[in-house]
């Protein structure tokens, strides 16, 4: 894709083509990436580095909107080749980086080892030496061109969203939901939330996204995938998603006898609305293309809804008397 602001999309090649993206932001001749795909992908963010005639040792910062291992798994990797970069990381992921062992083994959990051999390869370390920990409001100047980052759980507790004021956008990792162009209708995108394990919550993620919109943003920059505008009704999309995609959890909860009976309701529930919800969109074949581009998040979605609504209720607040 071409330029806007100094703002390049880099296909990272994971998974299928146009599925997961990062971004290379250059200011006069220093850049810096936010997000970086698997160990797979490192070869592409050099290689965008190279056409825009700048060497690693340009890039000053890599940014990770959160550590899930789409967006951060070769950050490791990539850091070595990388011989001025500081990686800047929510305090939350931060100790996941300089030892991503339980990261690793949560998301094993989640896809089996195999996949993870196979989609990620072995994870590397980070020294915490060039670890930077940005907290709520931090500004990282990239050659005098502010980046800001903002608290955004809802997705996940260590992700936040770097707004930069230049061109009126957001980077949004996984906040701002998936957007596939395969979707699109007339160049007007198609949308749906995120919910995947293990940290999903509504309340704080339809918070963030109003928070996102607050901003009255020219663009988002997505993970999956890419840049979009038409921001207001995106954002509106979302926040209607997210309650109807809670109460069909709710529904498929009560409904079945055992975990799996609720993951299967899960899946075809939310196989239908999101058939529906792109049927009305104008997507041609609908009932074709919503399980062929989405089945990989249709799946993550309902095991993130399946763990949010087995977890326990917070105990109440004693009231003194």
């Amino acid at each position: 894709m071409g330029a806007t602001h100094g703002i390049f999309t880099i296909d990272t090649g994971f998974q299928r083509p146009h599925f997961d993206a990062a971004f290379l932001v250059v200011e006069q001749g220093r850049a810096a990436f936010i997000d970086c795909g698997t160990n797979y992908s490192v070869s592409a963010m050099l290689a965008m580095l190279d056409e825009q005639g700048l060497g690693p040792e340009a890039v000053d910062w890599l940014i990770l909107t959160h550590v899930h291992l789409d967006h951060a798994g070769g950050a490791g990797l990539l850091m070595q080749h990388l011989p001025n970069a500081t990686l800047v990381v929510h305090p939350r992921g931060a100790p996941h980086m300089i030892d991503p062992s339980r990261l690793v083994a949560g998301a094993t959990a989640v896809y089996g080892e195999a996949e993870i051999a196979r989609s990620y390869g072995v994870i590397q370390s980070v020294p915490a030496a060039r670890v930077l920990e940005a907290a709520d409001g931090d500004v990282i100047e990239l050659a005098g061109r502010p980046l800001l980052c903002v608290d955004t759980p809802g997705h996940a507790r260590h992700h936040f969203c770097v707004w930069d004021a230049r061109s009126r956008s957001w980077f949004t990792g996984d906040t701002f939901g998936l957007s596939y162009r395969e979707l699109d209708v007339d160049g007007r995108p198609f949308i749906i939330p995120t919910t995947s394990p293990v940290q999903f919550e509504p309340e704080p993620l339809k918070a963030s996204i109003r928070t996102l919109l607050a901003r009255q943003p020219d663009a988002m920059y997505l993970t999956h995938y890419g840049r979009v505008e038409d921001v207001a009704r995106l954002g509106h999309d979302l926040l209607e998603q997210v309650d109807a995609m809670v109460a069909l959890g709710r529904h498929a909860h009560d409904g079945a006898d055992d975990a799996t009976g609720r993951h299967v309701a899960l899946v075809d529930g939310l196989t239908r609305y999101y058939i529906a919800r792109a049927t009305a969109h104008g997507v041609a074949n609908a009932e074709t293309a919503v399980p062929d581009v989405l089945g990989m998040d249709i799946e993550l979605n309902a095991q993130g809804l399946g763990v949010w609504l087995a977890r326990p209720a917070p105990a109440p607040v004693a009231v003194p008397g």
